[in-house]
């Protein structure tokens, strides 16, 4: 009677402690998937304001099947997988430390790093290593417009194009509606491969012919005329122009400062904990 008396108080005991222990969890679950749950609050980030009810049911049940899909995937690769899993693990451990080190990194340098770049530093870089920055291919500075073979001022803007004086230039970018394209900044360069794409008709030119300083060159099909004018040209293993290659030498002294910074950084850390003793090498 006795045991009785226990066995009975040992089953409301138990069955006590499993009450308390669902009614603690008040999360609503939503699906399942074996022994683990997704909740509803476990939703309620996905959702945007002002998203209809109807919209709202749609993502709802596309997350839940998606959720679904990727546990049973998941359970299916740890029981196939069984043998991996310490591997695993070591990935997951390096990937996380790895991206608390390169989360700390990046906020250190876009809180310490100088991004303020100089003419002085672009003359500076480019005097140390123009010796790097030899073109791969040809650079030119040109003009160059494309009109219909039917407009009517068609003579004028022939004239104008021709002309050396900066009045025509100005008169003849005022009357770029009568142009079906134009470049008229000559002072800029231009890659080679971008001029024969932006005027295919010159790919019927030879290289050589095309790009000769000075040289201008008239072309037309059924329905446009071509002319180019080719006012200074740089050949393949050149030097690139300082004005041509100032993007590219900004994004590397950027670099250059990015890489002393965390080395500073690094060594600073390793005096630090040093002097208090915080690592030792046996």
């Amino acid at each position: 009677m006795k045991y009785l008396f226990f066995y009975i108080l040992l089953i409301i005991t138990l069955q006590s402690c499993d009450y308390f222990t669902i009614k603690n969890d008040t999360r609503q679950p939503v699906a399942r998937v074996n022994t683990t749950y997704l909740y509803k609050e476990d939703l309620k980030n996905i959702f945007t304001n002002n998203i209809t009810s109807q919209d709202s049911t749609l993502l709802a049940n596309n997350y839940i099947n998606n959720w679904i899909k990727q546990q049973l995937l998941l359970a299916k690769a740890q029981i196939n997988l069984e043998n991996k899993t310490e591997k695993f693990e070591d990935l997951v451990k390096k990937y996380r430390e790895d991206l608390f080190i390169n989360s700390y990194k990046e906020a250190v340098v876009k809180q310490y790093l100088d991004t303020e770049i100089t003419s002085t530093d672009i003359d500076q870089f480019y005097l140390n290593n123009n010796q790097n920055f030899k073109l791969n291919e040809e650079l030119v500075k040109l003009k160059y417009i494309k009109i219909g073979k039917d407009v009517l001022n068609k003579k004028d803007l022939i004239k104008l194009f021709k002309s050396a004086k900066k009045e025509d230039l100005d008169s003849l970018n005022s009357k770029e509606l009568f142009l079906k394209s134009h470049h008229l900044n000559d002072s800029i360069w231009v890659k080679y491969s971008d001029l024969i794409v932006k005027i295919p008709i010159f790919k019927t030119t030879g290289k050589k012919e095309l790009l000769k300083k000075d040289n201008f060159i008239q072309k037309e099909d059924s329905l446009s005329i071509y002319l180019v004018a080719i006012k200074q040209v740089l050949n393949r293993n050149e030097i690139a122009p300082k004005s041509y290659i100032t993007p590219t030498i900004k994004q590397m002294i950027l670099h250059q400062r990015k890489l002393l910074l965390l080395r500073n950084i690094e060594e600073t850390l390793i005096d630090d904990a040093n002097k208090k003793q915080q690592f030792e090498i046996y």
